[in-house]
């Protein structure tokens, strides 16, 4: 059997099928496995999420119910046990996310590393090009060196999102090849164009413990969530950005907005008692010099544009009309959204091998006998939290051990 792609999903399926005493050769270009693996979480490896089956559903925005079989049977907890019987300690933080307890990232993969290596499991440092297809059926593949002849053959090449560990879009030729039809890839978890000059003026300034609001054209919220984002010289971006970006589908059919509350912790009335007592505490001083208290440095002339009061008003001249313009500026900064930046700076890929041409028990292709999928080469993906990382595991189990049991009858 072949494994194509060593990175979570192609290292799972290579395990589940070796524990079945099949025979497994994984070929991985890349001199490190689980080279994407090792870079998520910066660097902590988000392991997956402490969900049980219908929360995890709910994180999938993309073709969610074809995962059902494969997190019935590998759930988040699952995963939980399945790395802790390897000997990585594991902790759940906010929003059940899972992670080492050493917060290494290098201990996740090198886990999967060992249990390769102790279950004999032949690691190729070859590229494939292309299957070999014989009588109707996967017989194997070809590298850039040889011929690999396999009965049964996983492809688990990732998307094409971070194309520098190795993801550069082989599996979807290698789908093609097979009949399979590709949904275009996309960006998600991603990075946001905006064309608000104010985003460039404040390039570099991170914000922390905001509340950030996605609204759509028809004014509708489609993301709300607490937590950190940066401006950049292009837009924003972020881990709240990056969590925002996979609600927000089509550009060309839809328009978004961003609303930042910049004050999230006070409503509008302990906020309105707040800027009071700054006025009058410094009643003496500019405008510009009392919003040093409210907001950071680099944003003090941006906001003084917004709220239409000029820097040099003395704060005891400032009227209620003013008071008023400034709360609701800090209660509901906003930025309009043009686009995503590309699906290179993309955490994670949208689009891939369409799901209706692959059965969701095991992964197996349904145009290709012996030819099997897992992992981000097909068209599924998550929000982030460690969603991801679970859809990787519990589709390289399914398709490791259906791929194994085939090789068995």
């Amino acid at each position: 059997m072949i494994v194509v792609g060593g990175g979570a999903a192609g290292m799972m399926a290579a395990i589940c099928a070796a524990r079945k005493g099949t025979g497994v050769t994984l070929l991985e270009p890349n001199e490190r496995l689980g080279k994407k693996l090792n870079i998520t979480g910066k660097g902590r490896c988000n392991v997956t999420n402490d969900s049980a089956l219908d929360e995890l559903i709910a994180h999938v925005p993309r073709n969610g119910r074809f995962l059902y079989s494969s997190f019935s049977r590998w759930d988040g907890r699952d995963t939980m046990a399945f790395f802790e019987s390897l000997g990585v300690p594991l902790k759940v933080e906010r929003g059940k996310r899972v992670y080492p307890a050493s917060d290494r990232s290098f201990d996740v993969s090198g886990a999967l590393e060992r249990e390769l290596r102790r279950l004999n499991v032949q690691i190729v440092r070859e590229r494939v090009v292309a299957l070999i297809i014989r009588d109707g059926r996967a017989a194997g593949v070809k590298t850039d060196e040889r011929s690999y002849p396999a009965d049964a053959v996983v492809v688990a090449t990732g998307g094409v999102s971070y194309p520098a560990t190795g993801s550069t879009g082989d599996g979807y030729r290698f789908a093609k090849q097979a009949g399979h039809t590709i949904v275009t890839p996309r960006a998600s978890l991603v990075p946001l164009t905006s064309g608000d000059a104010d985003c460039a003026e404040m390039q570099g300034l991170s914000l922390h413990n905001v509340l950030l609001t996605v609204k759509n054209g028809k004014g509708k919220t489609i993301f709300s969530e607490q937590g950190e984002l940066l401006f950049t010289h292009f837009g924003v971006s972020g881990p709240l950005v990056l969590s925002a970006s996979a609600h927000m589908r089509d550009f060309e059919k839809n328009s978004y907005r961003l609303v930042i509350d910049l004050k999230p912790a006070l409503d509008e009335k302990k906020l309105d008692e707040r800027l009071l007592r700054d006025f009058s505490e410094r009643s003496n001083q500019d405008y510009d010099n009392v919003l040093g208290g409210l907001v950071p440095k680099s944003m003090i002339p941006v906001m003084v544009r917004r709220t239409g009061i000029p820097a040099a008003t003395k704060a005891h001249s400032i009227t209620r009309e003013q008071r008023r313009s400034l709360l609701e500026t800090l209660k509901c900064f906003t930025v309009s959204v043009t686009g995503t930046r590309s699906v290179e700076e993309a955490i994670i890929t949208s689009g891939g091998v369409k799901v209706g041409e692959v059965d969701p028990n095991t992964m197996a292709s349904k145009l290709l006998p012996g030819l099997f999928f897992a992992g981000e080469v097909l068209d599924v993906d998550a929000y982030t939290g460690g969603f991801n990382l679970q859809i990787a595991w519990a589709t390289g189990k399914a398709a490791g051990e259906a791929a194994a049991e085939i090789l068995e009858e």
